[in-house]
Formats: C-alpha cells, structure tokens, sequence
C-alpha cells in the first residue's frame, strides 16, 4: 500500500543560515491558515535536545518547530541526531534512543543503517501528517559528504520532494552563495529548488531590487522573499551559542554561567536570560570570572573534559570564594555531576578516564551507565522561600546516576508527582542541583528560585508566553515578506509517494 503526502525542504547555502527559524515560521503560518503539518529533519547534529512523549531524544530546534505546529513531539520528527563529544566522534541517536558513540569514519560506515531509520520515520510521520515540512543539515554543496548523503538533496532525490534554498544576506556574499550552491549542485537537484529566500536583510528593500532582478534572471528562478533582521529575536538554538548577552548593567541580581567546551542544553538558561530583573553573562574561556550573586552550571556532553576545563579556569576557587560570601549555585544536569564529590565512568562512556575528582561542594557521587535516562516530569520545587512549593516541568537526559539517596539529611531538590525525588539542596542552603532540563521555564518556580538567589522582589516572567510571542512574531513577519500563497502552492502541488513497507526512491 502507497500513501500520498505533501512536502517541502528548506535547506541552506550554510550553516545558520536561519534554515530552522524559517521552519519553525512555517510551521505556525500553516497551523494559523488550518493546514494540519509537522516537522522532520533526517539527521541533525545538535547537543540542545529535547525529551519527545514517546519517550525519545530529539533536536531542540525540531522540538520548537514540533511547539509551532502545535502537534505532540515525536522521535520520527528527527530520526538520527549526533551529539559531538570530541573534535572527531558523537553519540548517536537513532529514532530518539543512543546507539553508542562512532567517530566520523565508524558513522560513515553505518550511514545505512541511519538511511534505514530516516525513511522509516518519515513514512511513519507521513501515515500521521499529510504536510511535512523538512529541514536540511549544513548546505546541500558540500561535496565531500555527497556519498550517502541523508541531510539533504540525498533525502529530497530520495522521496522526490521540492526545496525552497534560504541564503543569508548579514554575512554578505548572498548572491555568491546562491549561485555558488546551485552550481555544486546536479542538474536534477538544480531543477528541484522551487525558489529563494534570503534572509537577515538589514536597510531599504529597493537597494537590493536590482540584485534580485539579477538573481532572478540568471536562474530562472524565483525570490520567495526578503526576510528582515528581527533584533532582539529569541528563539531555541539548535546548537550554536549566542555568548554576546546584552548586558543589564542595572539589574538587580547577577548570574554568571561558565561556557564550557561541550555545552549541552545551554536554552535551559534563556528565561535567566531574557528575565529583566537579571544581568546574565557567559564566561569565556580564558576570561575572568566576574562577581555574580548566582553561578548556573548547566549541562554538558562531556562531563569530565568540562570539568577538567572547568578547574583549569580557576573556576573550583571561585566558586569556593562565591559560597563564603553567601553566593548561591544551581548545577544542573552535568553541572550537577560536577559539584559531587566523584565521577566514575568504568565503562568508558565519556572518556579514557574511568575515575575524576568532582568539585567536591556536594557530598553525592556520579556513576555513568549505558542506559540513558529519558523523561519527561512534573513536581514541586522544595525552596524553604518557597509556599506552596512552585510547580516546575521539564525533562531528565543523562545517563549519570547520582547516589541522593544516601543523604537523607538532606532536602531532595525536587518531589515529583511520582513521589520520587531528584537532586539534593546542600544544608546551608546555598546550592541546589538537580537533572531536570526546563528548571526556570514555568513563572512561580522561576521566581521562587530569584528569591532563593537573592531578587527579594522578582518580577514574574512567563517564558512560555515569552516564546510563544517570538513564534507568533516571525511568523507574522513571514506573513508580511514572504509570498506565502506560493510557498503553500509549492508544498501541496508535492506529491511524495512512501510504502509502508518503507521502501524508497533512491
């Protein structure tokens, strides 16, 4: 049996070329004029990652456009996702579960097998959604990965479906990445970009007719729009880091996070961010470390190479100093693991080292397994600043595990609905840790928390409310500079056929 489905790939002349912003835009453009859709990207390599219902891993940035579309999360939503670890290797997951870590030439070789999984969640998705919107991985020129290629035209070839190129002007050279791409490109993946949106523009539209008469022209093809520099935009970052926070130099509260190699989840972080009442700064490396009332350590993909980086920056007297002037810490996740007192690693799974001293300002210990925890919770904030305890929502993925149990002295962090319980809150009160991702997320937990740091009089800040307003925002600004109704005409005249015995055009 054959199903029929609608889809359309956004790919990119780069990376960050804003590929996922216009999906995401879509995605909520769609849903607003009734066209039931959902998202997919074949394969991603992001170490931002969200936990989906089903009990899987996917990209954050799927995950936003999933939010856009306003359809449940799904591991089919991004079939292969690669964690890097190294300069050279990355965990990776497949269809939302890990597989274990392969370096460059070991994927390479299992590229077949993650093909397999990408073609099966797309037909499972296309059993559920008669819209797809795709999203590419890098640029589709990049002749070396060609072979084998699942990211990009490889997929769109595969299951024959038409491509909308974005190209980012900010950068420059627009017009010679547009004209450049299609030229490493065949002639059947050539004549299967549908059109060009450029992306970022900065000034008055009418400087740039020209170039795009021009552009037009010479390939025959159509600009789809001209998309504006949005300042101040915040959206969930696949995996890039905008370190260049704007400062709040009168704010009342100061919060510092290191910005550590193998960073991971570092969007738990952006309702501190964007809070006005907070002066938020990463610290670089090899930068000084400033005063700050709060440190945030957040997760990391490589717990004990940040760790190491994080004592080499003098980061473990720092905090020392920070705790005797009354600072306040929150660790989560592998910032979590760093603050005990030992991780070990027997199996190997993170590094060479099977043994690292911690920072030692937490009495629990870390052991890493192969099973990875992936979940979803719900529970209660236990700050004694706090009544009634805040609600807070998130997810744990980690595949440490922490010995709190042997410290019933001490406040488990967070009780969930479950009645189990997760982190621990040291005896002086100045640190808590804890596993969940999305700690700051929802208003009373966030507020509590600003209260515990210091903010006597926090504002509430609904971050939720916060994000939905950008998706709204790019959304209507696609309204406004995108020709939409072409757009649309693109994805429904597609017709991509998939068998439910998953086979593929090739």
């Amino acid at each position: 049996m054959y199903l029929m489905t609608h889809g359309l790939m956004i790919q990119g002349c780069t990376s960050d070329a804003g590929k996922s912003t216009v999906v995401a835009g879509l995605c909520r453009v769609l849903q607003r004029k009734g066209i039931i859709n959902a998202p997919f990207k074949p394969q991603n390599m992001a170490l931002n990652s969200a936990v989906t219902q089903d009990g899987g891993e996917i990209g954050r940035a799927q995950a936003l456009q999933a939010m856009a579309a306003k359809v449940p999360l799904s591991v089919h939503m991004n079939p292969v996702l690669l964690k890097p670890n190294s300069d050279t290797g990355a965990q990776v997951i497949l269809q939302g579960h890990s597989i274990g870590n392969l370096n460059a030439m070991d994927y390479h070789s299992y590229k077949p097998k993650a093909a397999q999984a990408v073609f099966d969640s797309f037909q499972i998705l296309s059993e559920q959604y008669n819209n797809i919107l795709v999203e590419g991985a890098g640029s589709p020129a990049e002749i070396n990965l060609r072979k084998g290629d699942i990211a990009n035209m490889g997929f769109a070839e595969a299951v024959d479906c038409p491509v909308i190129l974005v190209a980012d002007i900010d950068k420059g050279g627009v017009f010679a990445h547009l004209i450049g791409t299609l030229e490493c490109l065949s002639e059947s993946e050539r004549n299967r970009i549908q059109g060009f949106i450029i992306n970022r523009f900065r000034g008055d539209i009418q400087l740039l007719q020209d170039g795009l008469d021009w552009l037009q022209e010479k390939t025959k093809k159509p600009v789809l729009g001209v998309l504006p520099y949005l300042h101040g935009l915040y959206l969930d970052a696949e995996d890039a880091i905008h370190s260049d926070v704007v400062a709040k130099r009168n704010a009342p509260l100061n919060v510092i996070a290191p910005l550590y190699p193998h960073i991971s989840n570092h969007t738990d972080l952006a309702p501190l961010i964007q809070h006005p009442q907070i002066n938020f700064q990463w610290v670089k490396h090899k930068a000084s470390i400033p005063p700050a009332d709060l440190v945030v350590l957040p997760g990391s993909k490589s717990v004990m190479t940040d760790l190491t980086w994080l004592k080499a920056q003098g980061w473990q007297n720092y905090l020392k100093k920070h705790l005797r002037y009354g600072g306040k810490i929150i660790g989560i996740c592998g910032g979590l693991q760093m603050l005990g007192q030992q991780l070990l690693d027997p199996d190997g799974l993170e590094s060479d080292k099977l043994h690292t001293q911690g920072l030692g300002l937490m009495p629990f210990s870390t052991e890493f397994f192969p099973a990875k925890q992936l979940t979803n919770l719900t529970g209660r904030l236990n700050l004694v600043t706090a009544f009634p305890p805040p609600q807070v929502k998130g997810y744990e993925i980690h595949q440490g595990r922490s010995n709190f149990h042997e410290f019933p002295e001490l406040k488990p962090a967070i009780t969930f609905s479950n009645n189990q319980t997760d982190g621990l809150i040291s005896a002086d009160n100045q640190i808590l840790t804890t596993y969940l991702h999305g700690l700051f997320d929802e208003t009373e937990a966030l507020t509590s928390l600003l209260n515990w740091a210091g903010l006597e009089q926090a504002d509430a800040f609904d971050f939720n409310s916060f994000r939905e307003a950008q998706i709204n925002r790019i959304s209507d600004c696609f309204e406004e500079h995108l020709e939409i109704e072409q757009i649309v005409n693109i994805l429904q005249n597609s017709h991509i056929t998939t068998s439910q015995s998953g086979s593929h055009k090739c």
